[in-house]
């Protein structure tokens, strides 16, 4: 299944659940759409990174859920960036090597409301899926990547495409539009799928590293 086919699935399954919420919700159950900036990185110690920025879009819902308790639930689109430093094969250049990893995220997170519908803190996991970590200049595909002889930009593109994250953050506003500052740590080894390539390298581990900041407005 595509990214797009998913995203497209997951939002249908949201509408419908928020119509029949409605009849079920004593309180309120809100439909929302969202946006951002992201801030991405790899925490490993096997490649020099850098963390750059990006953005996010998506749908989410919030309901109320049991006593000062929510429960927060939907999807969004990101466009993360990421350096690598490498350098020519003479060792001559050097530079912070862009790349881009697009993809999907569906989050179930549990809301506790400080104030309720102003402010709260929110928890939960997040399932990621996402495309090759791509790189933006075709001009850098045969710089090698600092720290190895013979291991190239292009080769470290196809990355594990399923990944699990823990995410936790806070979420301040009007009963209608909020703000929000949210971080997600990879708890699944997104660089694993190199492993099973014939590199230089053998045991690739990195876990995502995410900080998201945006605004939401619920219906």
């Amino acid at each position: 299944m595509s990214l797009k086919t998913s995203f497209i699935a997951v939002f249908f399954c949201i509408f419908f659940q928020q119509i029949y919420s409605q009849r079920n919700y004593e309180d309120y159950n809100f439909l929302g759409v969202q946006g951002g900036i992201t801030f991405f990185d790899i925490k490993t110690d096997d490649l020099v990174t850098e963390q750059h920025s990006g953005f996010m879009a998506g749908f989410t819902t919030r309901g109320a859920f049991r006593n000062n308790f929510d429960l927060i639930y939907g999807i969004s689109f990101q466009s993360a960036s990421i350096g690598v430093e490498g350098s020519s094969f003479s060792g001559a250049d050097t530079q912070n090597i862009a790349y881009t990893i697009q993809g999907a995220q569906i989050n179930f997170l549990g809301s506790y409301n400080i104030i309720v519908k102003h402010l709260s803190l929110e928890f939960g996991p997040v399932l990621n899926i996402n495309g090759k970590l791509k790189l933006d200049n075709e001009k850098f595909k045969d710089y090698v990547l600092t720290g190895y002889e013979t291991l190239a930009t292009e080769d470290i593109q196809d990355i594990s495409k399923f990944n699990v994250h823990l995410a936790g953050g806070l979420t301040a506003g009007l009963e209608h539009f909020r703000i929000y500052g949210q971080y997600q740590y990879g708890v699944t080894n997104m660089l694993g799928k190199l492993n099973d390539k014939d590199l230089e390298k053998k045991d690739f581990k990195g876990n995502s590293s995410t900080i998201l900041v945006g605004a939401v407005i619920y219906f």
